[in-house]
């Protein structure tokens, strides 16, 4: 995906968050979704169990493990239907996430320009900030970042392993 689909699939994903922005704030339930619906509708677990076809102790686990937040996915989507629900899963970014590339570029980019600036000052070579400020600077680098370089962790980035002597062919034996 170039740069520009990226953006564009970026803004379009931002549209259809703006309807569901205020999910992230509805907290699930204490012990759960699941039994805070089952035990809405008056259903017992042997109740939930039955329509499930698992054994009614299995309910309790479900409900504990949706507690501890380990249940699958494919489980609660099973659950939500034996309770007439519908299971709605999404990732629901904090800010929009054109927001969240920009800002992420001028992080990148501000430690990408510090020691260069710090550089050009000691050979007497700065910008001059009547000319170009520091914040013009900042966001002419952070145009100039790839996308997929963003989200590079510097004390994580792949290094080059050294080579041992296992890398290398075999020498032959005479």
């Amino acid at each position: 995906m170039n740069a520009d689909q990226a953006q564009r699939a970026r803004e379009a994903l931002d549209r259809r968050f703006e309807a569901i922005s205020g999910l992230s704030r509805f907290a699930r339930p204490r012990f759960g979704w699941i039994k805070a619906i089952r035990e809405a509708l008056g259903m017992t677990t042997a109740q939930l169990a039955a329509r499930l076809e698992v054994s009614q102790p299995s309910i309790s686990g479900v409900e504990a493990s949706e507690g501890m937040e380990t249940i699958r996915l494919d489980t609660l989507r099973r659950v939500a239907d034996a309770l007439g629900c519908d299971l709605v899963y999404a990732l629901v970014p904090r800010k929009p996430l054109e927001t969240m590339v920009r800002e992420r570029a001028s992080v990148v980019a501000a430690s990408m320009l510090a020691p260069v600036r710090q550089t050009m000052a000691l050979e007497g070579q700065a910008v001059d900030p009547a000319l170009v400020s520091e914040d013009r600077q900042l966001e002419i680098a952070a145009r100039q970042i790839r996308a997929r370089d963003l989200w590079d962790e510097p004390d994580r980035a792949p290094r080059k392993r050294a080579s041992t002597k296992r890398d290398r062919s075999p020498a032959k034996r005479r």
